[in-house]
């Protein structure tokens, strides 16, 4: 066992290939389906989105694929990131536990988002293609992939859920600063962004509408703009797996092996990228580590979600996927200060979920808050309220370890800085956070609205 703090990489310890978890898993993939027939999908349909090269990774059953010289060269701006051993936590907690921390808050936007946004702007790139459309909830995806395409010198429109365009204002003018126009959704620039504000002209918006709109316009331009999504998809969180690749050798150097791993779940990219190459070590090597996804009360996707084919999106235009769901039509409650308000869970995440491979759980907003500011004190780090989400875990699980008076070796993603969420500390400093546990009635109503797959 070190006693360092801070274990770092060379660039030449960059990760030279992305592991796909889709040659491990023990659970077949479900079919992905179209969402006019229900029938299964096929690459001419996913062009009208992606790249091919995208939608190849997607479909891979290959364990490793090759990291594109030209993406590592601007991974190496913030790659490899820190691991840090969090000893100032650890004593104000009193815990016999070690607590490590992958800070992929080191990246130039901030979060762990550029590791497949660069990706993703580069294959995009490499087949011609000029502008692309996305969708954001709390922006830092939208960041990430302003960024990359101006690297890429692509052009990016951003529909961001109406209710954090209001509330983050300086993610909108860094996504700006990038190039990109970022327009709050739903708009009225948009077939689906009209039809729904003429229902409800106060809507706060969602993640999936936003995706419906982001959709609509790659779909509707004939070929001259594609879509980028930043999670959720198999090759989206197979990009991500640099972060566990680091991690695993990172955590050779601190001479122990994490007994627990977590992250934070929205769409499940980033609990994925640091949690996948440890399945893999589980799966063929005979470790042990348990592996836990960490979600809000306010979007229990995977605590409470329902495990069934549904549309990736509220118009019904995406592709209709097996994952643990709350319903297409989900809309989060605007009390609710983190991102992590996708309706659905990466396919894969689920499918892991339900054999019983991972673990879940979803913990309130108003003690994710504590647990952040807890951690801030101690580490000096003020961490976006998504990562807080697996800070609040790690806190739990030593917490735990303490009661037992048990060593235990515990590492979370810490996959963001909150430098652009002060608006939600904000609002927990001064009392007025409030705890919200989405109904089980609401996710009962909207299961009524599953597409039928027989």
């Amino acid at each position: 066992m070190s006693e360092q703090t801070r274990f770092t990489l060379n660039e030449t310890d960059l990760p030279k290939q992305w592991y796909n978890i889709l040659a491990d898993s023990p659970v077949p993939p479900a079919p992905v389906l179209n969402p006019q027939t229900l029938e299964p999908i096929t690459p001419d349909f996913l062009s009208v989105l992606f790249p091919m090269e995208l939608i190849m990774q997607e479909i891979s059953s290959e364990r490793y694929i090759d990291i594109p010289e030209e993406v590592r060269e601007i991974y190496k701006l913030w790659r490899p990131t820190p691991l840090i051993r969090a000893r100032r936590l650890e004593k104000a907690l009193g815990t016999p536990a070690h607590i490590y921390y992958k800070y992929e808050g080191a990246s130039p936007s901030g979060s762990h988002k550029p590791n497949t946004a660069v990706a993703q702007a580069f294959y995009n790139k490499a087949a011609g293609v000029k502008a692309m459309t996305t969708e954001t909830g709390a922006g830092q995806w939208g960041s990430a992939l302003a960024m990359a395409c101006n690297f890429f010198d692509l052009d990016l429109e951003v529909y961001m859920v109406k209710v954090s365009y209001g509330l983050k204002p300086y993610r909108r003018i860094m996504m700006e600063s990038f190039g990109a126009q970022v327009f709050p959704s739903p708009t009225e620039t948009t077939n689906y962004g009209r039809s729904v504000l003429a229902e409800d002209p106060d809507s706060p918006g969602s993640l999936g509408i936003a995706i419906s709109e982001a959709v609509e316009v790659a779909a509707t331009s004939n070929g001259a703009k594609k879509y980028g999504l930043g999670s959720v998809l198999n090759h989206v969180l197979m990009h991500q797996s640099v972060i566990g690749e680091e991690a695993l050798k990172q955590m050779d150097l601190a001479d122990e092996y994490p007994d627990v791993v977590i992250g934070c779940v929205g769409g499940g990219s980033n609990f994925a990228g640091i949690a996948y190459p440890f399945l893999r070590e589980n799966l063929k090597n005979g470790q042990r580590t348990r592996l836990l996804a960490v979600e809000p009360t306010a979007t229990p996707t995977l605590t409470k979600g329902e495990y069934a084919f549904d549309y990736g999106d509220t118009a019904k235009m995406a592709p209709v996927v097996k994952m643990h769901t709350l319903g297409h039509g989900f809309v989060p409650p605007t009390i609710h200060a983190g991102g992590l308000r996708y309706h659905g869970m990466a396919p894969s995440v689920s499918a892991l979920f339900d054999a019983g491979l991972i673990e879940a759980v979803s913990v309130h907003q108003k003690t994710t808050f504590d647990a952040a500011l807890q951690f801030a004190r101690a580490e000096g780090i003020l961490a976006a309220p998504e990562s807080a989400h697996a800070i609040r875990a790690a806190i739990d699980e030593a917490l735990e370890a303490k009661a037992k008076d048990e060593k235990r070796v515990i590492l979370f993603n810490l996959s963001g800085h909150g430098h652009f969420d002060l608006a939600s500390y904000e609002t927990y400093l001064a009392g007025e956070l409030e705890d919200y546990a989405h109904p089980a009635e609401a996710i009962k109503s909207a299961m009524e609205e599953l597409p039928n797959v027989a």
